[in-house]
């Protein structure tokens, strides 16, 4: 193929056999030579299969953070020096820039190409292709292979984006909580979420009603039995992915403040030695984490995460019901991360929740969308028909949404309704309170 070069090099030189009396010979001739030395420069440009690609860097990042991915290009031609253009595409949410450069490869070398990704979404962010064109020495022609083949050279490479997490600032002030009642900064004692860990031997301060006499009289010794909070609890988190999970709240989908938050509380109970499955669902369970160790589910659950997207569908409750229903009897703490929205609360979930009530502990956590309320209040001159009816409406979904809230916890499930800014802080303080009651 021929460049820009090429044709401005025709541009100048025909006008000239203008000149002559016989000027079709003449500009035919001008237009054979320039051809002729465009075939040759194409001819002397290295080959395609000369180009070896290959790719390193970053492959896991928290949203907000940029990525450093290298595209290594390397020149195996033993004698040509490599002239290249190469486009380095990626999906647009990888926030990738510039993906054009152009290169100069001595014979046997190789060239980093750093790209500089800052993802706008979470999830998977994969590399498309990688656009190839060999370039002559002169610069009239080029080599260049369909897109086919450009898609069967380029290195395969998928950046993670992990889901933005602010609530881990939370952390320290939850981890303080979980410590008091788990024993280290108060003296442990049997009560309501305790269960018994060791016998060890009397100190002046324990309580006497904890000695135990039997162990006392076989060591001949006063021993003291202790106590630790409930331990090995199980933990569902359910993230509703289906259409209401796409609503923008605080400029972010109300999915991702679930993320956020089930995240805190994922972390809070891996640190209090509970269980944490994950099920994320719509009409289709779209990620399901559980089995394995503390240390091994954690990174699990948050790469599942990580790929959940809205789905514009309805939600199956049904599906989720049976999926819950489906597990062994033992009881757990089962999370629902849904909106309080009326029509797919009502006719979703309040079927299945008496089932679901009855053999777990329920939770129904909702970011409430604090605009709604701000529409209530009307201006304060100048009202027109429009501000009247759009706070009317505002009225009306708020009470509906209580309404929800009221069905719900009449049914025996815990509900929180807090804004963006308190909401996963509300599920964990939620946990904590559940399990220092011993109520898991």
């Amino acid at each position: 193929m021929v460049t820009r070069r090429f044709a401005l090099l025709l541009a100048v030189g025909v006008p000239f056999p203008a000149l002559l009396p016989q000027p079709w010979p003449a500009a035919l001739a001008v237009i054979a030579v320039v051809a002729a030395v465009a075939l040759i420069d194409a001819a002397a440009a290295v080959p395609l299969s000369a180009i070896t690609l290959r790719r390193d860097g970053d492959s896991t990042i928290w949203l907000g953070e940029t990525a450093t991915v290298t595209l290594t290009v390397g020149n195996t031609s033993p004698s040509r020096a490599l002239r290249l253009r190469l486009r380095d595409s990626w999906v647009p949410s990888a926030g990738s820039g510039n993906a054009e450069h152009r290169l100069t490869l001595l014979p046997g070398t190789q060239q980093p190409v750093p790209a500089r990704l800052v993802p706008t979404r979470h999830g998977d962010r994969p590399a498309v292709r990688v656009t190839l064109r060999s370039y002559g020495p002169l610069g009239l022609a080029y080599r260049q292979r369909r897109q086919r083949w450009n898609d069967a050279v380029t290195p395969p490479w998928t950046l993670r984006v992990m889901p933005r997490f602010p609530s881990r600032r939370l952390l320290p002030e939850k981890l303080a909580k979980l410590r008091i009642f788990d024993g280290a900064v108060v003296t442990r004692g049997r009560g309501q979420g305790t269960e018994f860990d060791v016998l060890r031997e009397y100190v002046i301060g324990d309580d006497v009603r904890s000695i135990d006499w039997r162990a006392s009289a076989r060591t001949h010794d006063v021993v003291v039995r202790t106590w630790r909070p409930e331990r090995d609890r199980r933990i569902l988190c359910l993230l509703d992915t289906g259409r209401t999970s796409a609503a923008r709240i605080a400029d972010e989908p109300r999915l991702d403040a679930a993320i956020d938050a089930a995240l805190l509380l994922a972390v809070l109970a891996s640190r209090a030695d509970d269980r944490v499955d994950l099920l994320a669902l719509d009409t289709a369970v779209r990620a399901r984490v559980e089995g394995g160790g503390h240390r091994t589910k954690l990174p699990r659950l948050i790469g599942a995460l990580a790929a959940l997207e809205p789905a514009l569908v309805e939600t199956d409750f049904a599906l989720a019901a049976g999926e819950l229903l489906r597990r062994d009897h033992k009881r757990a703490l089962v999370v629902i991360f849904t909106a309080l929205d009326a029509a797919p609360i009502i006719e979703g979930l309040l079927p299945m929740l008496s089932r679901l009530t009855t053999r777990h502990r329920v939770v129904v956590a909702s970011v409430r969308d604090p605009e709604t309320a701000q529409l209530t209040v009307l201006p304060r001159s100048g009202a027109t028909a429009d501000d009247v009816y759009l706070a009317a409406a505002a009225e009306l979904a708020l009470a509906e949404r209580e309404r929800v809230r009221a069905v719900l916890t009449q049914l025996g499930a815990i509900v929180i309704d807090e804004t963006r800014e308190m909401f996963a802080s509300k599920v964990a303080d939620a946990y904590l309170m559940l399990k220092a009651n011993g109520r898991l």
